[in-house]
């Protein structure tokens, strides 16, 4: 059972652009619907490959990479089939807000979703029981959003098997990112990640900038990722491009460094800058008053400064920054 309903066909050759409608009723629309753009190329038997885009609806490199495939490759190009969703948290893409703005949800926590629940678990569950079910490979894009920025990185997840670690790894390696990483999660539970490891699928997720906007090179990292996997994955035609990429590790959570008080933000260490235990990464200052001085916060841990938040203004536990070890594997 699910509420969302495609308009276009899953096992037909061909190009086929359409919807995900999901029907919602509202004050200005009593029969409305939410109408999630989808792209499905097939080309005979081969493997399926899932990419999305705008999990949060205010990251842009997916999108951008997403709908670049949808027009550029035809179906004579693939074995196999490739099913496109640019905008996978369409409701908060088209606000350019984190999370939907029809009910508050974070669709990246909302998994495996519920056929009679919100807007956004309804969402969560079609992917999980319907789309997700069908694929080899799974891509997820992501980048920081209006307040985290981050190195560009394709990335896969320590997992308790082994086999399925190594052939995500590789998959991400096959992306080539400018920097591959390892990553262990704040907050696995209800991710989307979580919900398609468990189903034993390769997945590879990124994060490509942040700011909530997407750079050239950003949009050349998503572009080029986005072919290089499908190539490996053996659906598309062609050559990979290569790209050198730095390997990056996460080995425990004191990678992360949160914000120990409200504030405004004056960064010591840049992205990619090496650090030590102790280095400086910012310095909090007070917005209330004047003549305290600011409270300075250092690195837990050495590495390379990998992710920062990204407004001038933070909060008590928000994520100030993330070390990552570089080198290893």
């Amino acid at each position: 059972m699910t509420a969302i309903r495609p308009t276009v066909p899953f096992d037909t050759d061909g190009k086929h652009h359409g919807f995900l409608r999901l029907p919602h009723s509202r004050n200005d629309s009593a029969w409305g619907s939410v109408m999630i753009p989808i792209t499905v190329i097939r080309n005979g038997v081969g493997p399926t490959a899932l990419m999305t885009g705008a999990n949060h609806g205010d990251e842009y490199e997916g999108p951008i990479a997403l709908q670049a495939l949808a027009l550029e490759i035809a179906p004579e190009d693939i074995a196999g089939r490739v099913i496109l969703v640019p905008y996978m948290n369409f409701p908060a893409f088209r606000v350019g807000t984190r999370l939907s703005p029809i009910d508050g949800g974070n669709l990246n926590r909302a998994f495996p979703g519920r056929a009679d629940g919100t807007v956004t678990q309804k969402i969560a569950q079609y992917f999980n029981d319907v789309l997700v079910p069908m694929a080899d490979l799974v891509l997820d894009y992501h980048s920081g959003g209006k307040t985290l920025d981050f190195l560009p990185f394709a990335c896969a997840h320590y997992l308790d098997d082994p086999a399925q670690q190594a052939v995500c790894l590789a998959a991400a390696r096959a992306f080539a990112a400018p920097y591959l990483l390892m990553l262990r999660e704040i907050d696995s539970v209800g991710m989307y990640d979580t919900a398609v490891e468990a189903q034993g699928k390769v997945f590879v997720t990124t994060e490509l900038g942040g700011g909530g906007t997407a750079t050239a090179r950003s949009a050349r990292i998503a572009r080029r990722g986005a072919r290089n996997l499908l190539i490996h994955a053996g659906i598309l035609a062609g050559t990979p491009e290569p790209a050198d990429s730095t390997f990056l590790d996460m080995p425990g959570d004191d990678c992360y460094h949160l914000a120990p008080a409200d504030g405004m933000v004056e960064p010591m260490t840049d992205l990619g800058e090496a650090v030590a235990a102790g280095t400086p990464l910012a310095r909090i200052w007070p917005v209330d008053r004047t003549g305290h001085a600011p409270l300075t916060c250092t690195a837990q841990r050495y590495g390379l400064l990998a992710a920062r938040h990204f407004p001038g203004l933070i909060q008590t536990g928000d994520c100030l920054a993330v070390i990552a070890t570089p080198g290893g594997e």
